[in-house]
């Protein structure tokens, strides 16, 4: 047996192994070597492993997790842009503009994302004269925090030529003003007509923002996530390089997946890519498609209407999304289905259903099988009518619980009391789903706990709404840290390497400060990671913890 490099001792082993956990003896000690688990076991079974340079670190009775898997990502924006996500108001807004403004040249853009106006006093999206008014004459394009639209100021739209005679592009919108002007809100698609007049950033810029990035998440002890493209190939292509580029040079210390532009389909399958092709460290994901908007936008699809617009915007028609997921599955190739509303929810589970179908007959018999699961992420509304039929489903579905968080205000005033229907966590676990929790990032925080708050109290961390918001639907922490580790190994077809921890999978884990099982619910908010392990070796200590 090898000799330990590191030993945790004094602590609790939550490992996600369910027959473990149900023994009733939570291990206390964990060995690591040659990047992998060696044993785990009790203090003094663990320790008489220890040799001459065995780091031996004491957790003083604090938890052990396995590291947190964020499985929806937008790694590129995340590392790029100013967060916006804790701006209030509009004078908020433009403090923020204007400090970003002054650190930059004149010429230069300013980028920000995560802005939330539902929340903020005027309750009023902002356009581009508000813009102009915080930094006249700058071009600035602002993404809402749920990335289905942007606001851009006159001068960014000069840049881009968008103007009152620019038509809108297929599956978007430019918001005019009475004279036919466009006010600077962007939604879907449009917002690609001035994001693609931004300069690139050069690759040693993204290579820096991406290594602090990476940083920021060792700090909430993530040691995986799967980056998902928007719609501009060309950040897709950058964040890909950057990731190969790190990964060679041994500074790419995330477990990561990559997707695939859902619109370059039969280029990736006439190439023979299949999903999951890589190694342990980087490999392709799934092939991405939206087959709605979103809520803040009014452009997810409803099978009603929102109390205060139409239904919402199908980008994508049943036919298509039935066509697209047979022959990326026919391929080898994975599909990540984004679906908000419960209108378009439905089309992804009729696709599902008849692609299932497909697969028991003799024509489909010779073709080779994804190796990761065929997902439908978002799933902010379904009908209690749709729940068993996507149970049935060999399907995973990615949820964000942050987003919640941040959608109260909003469902409550374009769904009224159907917002009962949205972010439903407990019934779709119920009905048998393999769910999976992530952030959406830059959509919400990335803090796996703030996410893990949310499902178990759906709270705000002020501890608002009071008792919770549709309480019906929280669920017990068990279910939620699963969601962030074992659920997500398994759906992409490594559980038997991540995800839980047992002696010979890959070390990767975290130690909180606090035992987030047994503390009361609304002290998960304030809890913090001090350790974290990716491959067997210390990337994230907060200071004085040990």
């Amino acid at each position: 047996m090898s000799t330990p490099n590191l030993i945790l001792f004094n602590g609790v082993f939550r490992t996600q192994d369910p027959l473990q956990e149900r023994s009733g003896t939570l291990p206390t000690a964990l060995a690591v070597a040659d990047g992998r688990i060696l044993a785990l076991g009790s203090d003094d079974d663990v320790r008489a492993l220890a040799g001459r340079h065995t780091r031996l670190y004491d957790m003083a009775g604090r938890l052990g997790l396995p590291g947190f898997m964020d499985s929806h990502f937008h790694f590129h924006d995340w590392s790029l842009y100013s967060d916006l996500s804790r701006v209030g108001s509009f004078a908020g807004l433009e403090r923020i503009l204007g400090e970003t403004a002054a650190d930059r040249t004149p010429e230069s853009w300013i980028l920000g994302h995560g802005f939330n106006e539902t929340d903020w006093p005027d309750g009023r999206l902002p356009e581009r004269q508000d813009l102009d008014r915080a930094v006249p004459g700058r071009p600035v394009i602002i993404w809402r925090c749920d990335l289905h639209l942007a606001v851009a100021s006159s001068r960014a739209l000069e840049l881009a030529g968008v103007n009152a005679a620019t038509v809108d592009p297929p599956g978007g919108v430019i918001a005019r003003d009475a004279s036919g002007n466009p006010t600077g809100v962007l939604r879907e698609t449009a917002i690609n007509l001035v994001r693609d007049a931004v300069p690139p950033p050069t690759d040693q810029e993204l290579s820096t923002a991406m290594l602090a990035a990476q940083a920021r998440l060792h700090a909430m002890g993530v040691t995986g996530l799967h980056d998902v493209r928007l719609f501009e190939e060309a950040a897709a292509a950058r964040t890909v390089r950057c990731l190969q580029r790190l990964h060679s040079e041994g500074r790419l210390h995330l477990r990561t997946w990559t997707s695939l532009p859902g619109e370059r389909l039969d280029a990736v399958a006439d190439m023979g890519l299949l999903t999951g092709f890589g190694d342990e460290v980087l490999r392709l994901g799934h092939v991405k498609f939206f087959t709605d908007g979103g809520m803040g936008a009014r452009t997810a699809y409803l099978t009603g209407s929102y109390l205060d617009a139409d239904r919402g915007l199908l980008q994508m028609e049943p036919g298509e999304i039935a066509r697209v997921v047979r022959t990326a599955d026919a391929a080898g190739l994975a599909v990540m289905m984004h679906a908000v509303g419960d209108g378009a929810v439905r089309h992804v589970i009729e696709a599902f259903e008849a692609l299932e179908h497909w697969r028991r007959s003799p024509e489909a018999a010779h073709l080779p099988v994804p190796r990761q699961m065929h997902r439908m992420d978002h799933v902010q509304m379904i009908r209690a009518e749709d729940l068993p039929r996507l149970g049935r489903l060999n399907v995973a579905v990615g949820m964000q619980p942050s987003n919640m968080v941040l959608d109260f205000n909003l469902i409550d005033r374009c769904l009224g009391p159907e917002g009962r229907r949205t972010y439903a966590f407990r019934s779709i676990l119920d009905s048998g789903v393999l769910t999976l929790f992530n952030s959406d990032c830059p959509v919400s925080d990335p803090d796996p706990l703030l996410g893990i708050h949310a499902l178990v109290t759906r709270q705000r961390p002020d501890g608002t709404p009071e008792p919770g918001w549709y309480p019906q639907e929280r669920i017990r922490v068990d279910e939620a840290v699963r969601g962030y580790t074992a659920s997500p190994a398994r759906a992409y077809g490594c559980g038997n390497e991540l995800g839980t921890l047992a002696p010979g999978l890959r070390a990767d884990l975290c130690v909180l400060d606090r035992d987030i099982y047994r503390c009361p619910p609304r002290e998960i908010a304030q809890a913090r990671v001090d350790l974290t392990i990716f491959a067997g070796r210390s990337v994230y200590e907060r200071p004085g913890a040990e």
